[in-house]
């Protein structure tokens, strides 16, 4: 298909569409965002600034997704979208460096939180509009565009922009409401219209996004010791945090993507994207929460060790970064038996009851050294890994060669 002439085409992908250096580069900009988000927790941890870090990247991720799904219909490396990335690759930098203000601003400059949602809202529109002209003669893409717009990004933007006039619990309120109605509007609008061209292409891309998540917990653990000597204690609590990242890579990687993708593209037409909008634009969401969480809790564990000045080796993580260790790796969990119960129709318990265990483990980590926490966590949750592996080994077989 092309619109105003040869250089400003759009190409409409195949069931054979991969992955193109154009949406690596774009994933870029949201490696940095997903930094943010842990920053912006980390700072003054409470459990108000968590469920607040949790809105912003709710927030961040409904962006991914949104060029996530038209990257499958349009090549994102021909000229009409690629110059669409780019821009949108800006819009999410500046809102990138407004997350750590958005709910603190700073006196002086430009309003973080009124800056965000502009933004936020420059990327939902550029997302639409791109839509709308990857499909002229789609009369159903165009009737679910405009019941999005109105049902998925006009209300959420109202509130985002009341929440921004307001601070503290008030802002987080509205903002929270704003992230509810944005996700119940997809619902409401239904599947007929969006499309999943290549279910390969699609299950890459949110593969891709896990491996940033997983990638920023190594960097949060640098950041953790950065400025500090090298012990054998930071060394250790490095090595389990790195065993904890790699379990969570093997649940994912070896138990859980291969399936999903098998599944979706057993599928077509309205079911196809059903699934796709369940397990991968919803449920993959808890998946990169909880690393981010988990991320806050590596962060915080390395640093205790590390910094000895300060701390003592037996110091225990406290409050919501002690919750945030094991609660991340539960959300994480949580999010994964959601998977494979939507994938095969299989109640997987080891997982579903490990990730409720890990939620609840939050007071236990208080009462040990960051260090002995962080190496129990890393092995019980490769443990867990391990037995769920040997559990569904079958099942997974069977999906893969339906």
């Amino acid at each position: 298909m092309v619109w105003n002439g040869e250089r400003a085409r759009m190409v409409a992908t195949g069931d054979d569409h991969k992955v193109t250096p154009a949406e690596l580069f774009f994933d870029l900009v949201f490696v940095y965002a997903i930094t943010q988000v842990t920053a912006l927790m980390a700072v003054a941890p409470s459990p108000l600034r968590v469920v607040g870090g949790m809105v912003v990247l709710a927030l961040l991720w409904w962006c991914w997704c949104c060029f996530a799904w038209l990257g499958n219909v349009v090549r994102a490396d021909s000229g009409a979208l690629f110059g669409v990335l780019v821009t949108v690759m800006a819009v999410v930098l500046i809102v990138s460096l407004a997350v750590p203000e958005v709910f603190a601003d700073e006196p002086g400059g430009l309003s973080a939180p009124l800056l965000f949602v502009l933004c936020y809202g420059a990327v939902r529109v550029l997302h639409l509009a791109s839509y709308w002209l990857s499909g002229p003669g789609d009369r159903a893409l165009r009737v679910t565009l405009r019941r999005t717009a109105l049902a998925s990004v006009l209300p959420p933007l109202v509130l985002l922009l009341i929440g921004s006039a307001y601070s503290g619990r008030v802002q987080l309120l509205l903002w929270l409401g704003a992230v509810a109605v944005d996700y119940g509007g997809i619902y409401v609008t239904g599947s007929s219209g969006w499309r999943v061209n290549s279910p390969g292409h699609f299950a890459e891309r949110h593969g891709l996004i896990v491996i940033i998540a997983l990638g920023e917990s190594i960097v949060a653990m640098g950041v953790g010791v950065s400025g500090f000597p090298l012990t054998v204690a930071v060394l250790g609590a490095s090595a389990a945090g790195l065993l904890l990242s790699a379990g969570l890579w093997r649940l994912y990687f070896r138990q859980l993507g291969e399936a999903a993708e098998h599944r979706l593209a057993a599928l077509d037409g309205d079911d196809r994207t059903r699934f796709a909008r369940d397990v991968y634009t919803f449920l993959h969401l808890p998946l990169v929460a909880g690393v981010v969480l988990c991320a806050l809790g590596m962060k915080k564990a390395l640093q205790q060790v590390a910094d000895t000045g300060h701390y003592g080796l037996a110091e225990p993580l406290h409050g919501v970064v002690a919750w945030s260790l094991t609660g991340g790796v539960g959300v994480y969990l949580l999010g994964a038996a959601a998977i494979v119960l939507r994938t095969t129709g299989r109640r997987p318990f080891a997982l579903a009851a490990g990730g409720v265990c890990c939620l609840a483990a939050g007071p236990l980590v208080g009462l040990v050294p960051a260090l002995v926490a962080l190496a129990a966590l890393a092995t019980t949750a490769a443990a867990l890994v391990w037995v769920h592996g040997r559990r569904t080994s079958g099942t997974f077989e069977a999906v893969e060669a339906a």
